[in-house]
């Protein structure tokens, strides 16, 4: 990855500055995009001080015209695109029948649209350099999760773009990675959207026995070097999958009671 070109959209906070850190720390040049301002030039000070090349670039993935815009910054900066990572998203939690569809839609909008919009905007350049492109999804994208909706539905979306998209590029020499993360100590959870699209907050869940941002970073990185194609990170997620095409109807009870255990669950 030394001297390689790489994008992050969500890249000023939790897995997206952790997978910054990574790639920067292994000789990539990286661009970064974010929301918030004030973060995002906090985040690529935080990277420069760690002697990584990095630029950030505001921006709204959701917006299909930011994305462009985003893209022709990263050429003019660095000259090419060899990486993107398509990190951005938001999660939710509220029971479905409780929820405004308003907050499926924008959850959609970030998670789902924010990667086509991306992902187009910069594939021309990532074809050029038989480079890599790769989405954050969650083993939500394999296994619904109860008072989710909208998130699972999103990941879910998302692995089945990733998988037709690895099987259109199949021989353009472009690398496809869907990564799948366990639970990640991050900021996330606390900004999940409750059923009228405010942040709740706190986690529902203990963040200190989660997988760090950090490892979950370096993963990413050794995957991408190795051109894997999935990458599912923990031995619960690895069972989930399998139990799910198994015994659909028997992990409809587990789940709901696994989740069913967090403080308020909404269902």
């Amino acid at each position: 990855m030394k001297d390689k070109v790489v994008v992050i959209t969500g890249g000023s906070s939790g897995i997206g500055k952790a997978l910054a850190e990574e790639f920067g720390k292994n000789g990539s040049k990286i661009f970064i995009t974010g929301r918030n301002a004030a973060d995002l030039r906090q985040a690529v000070v935080d990277l420069k001080n760690k002697n990584i090349d990095a630029h950030g670039f505001q921006a709204d993935v959701s917006v299909e015209e930011d994305n462009r815009r985003m893209a022709d910054e990263a050429i003019k900066k660095f000259g090419r695109i060899d990486v993107l990572i398509n990190n951005a998203g938001i999660t939710m939690r509220a029971s479905f029948q409780e929820v405004e569809l308003s907050v499926i839609k924008k959850v959609m909008d970030i998670n789902f649209f924010g990667v086509i919009y991306s992902t187009h905007a910069c594939l021309a350049e990532i074809i050029k350099s038989k480079g890599s492109i790769i989405g954050i999804s969650s083993i939500a994208g394999y296994r619904g999760l109860p008072g989710r909706t909208g998130y699972s539905a999103s990941k879910f979306a998302l692995v089945g773009f990733l998988e037709t998209l690895r099987t259109e590029l199949l021989y353009k020499g472009v690398h496809v990675l869907t990564a799948c993360p366990g639970f990640t100590a991050s900021n996330t959870r606390k900004r999940a959207l409750n059923s009228k699209g405010n942040e709740q907050g706190e986690s529902p869940r203990d963040e200190s026995s989660m997988m760090s941002a950090e490892e979950c970073a370096a993963r990413i990185y050794k995957a991408t070097v190795t051109r894997r194609k999935i990458l599912v990170m923990t031995r619960q997620g690895k069972l989930t999958v399998l139990l799910n095409k198994l015994a659909p109807g028997w992990m409809d009870k587990i789940v709901y009671k696994t989740m069913a255990k967090e403080p308020d669950a909404p269902f």
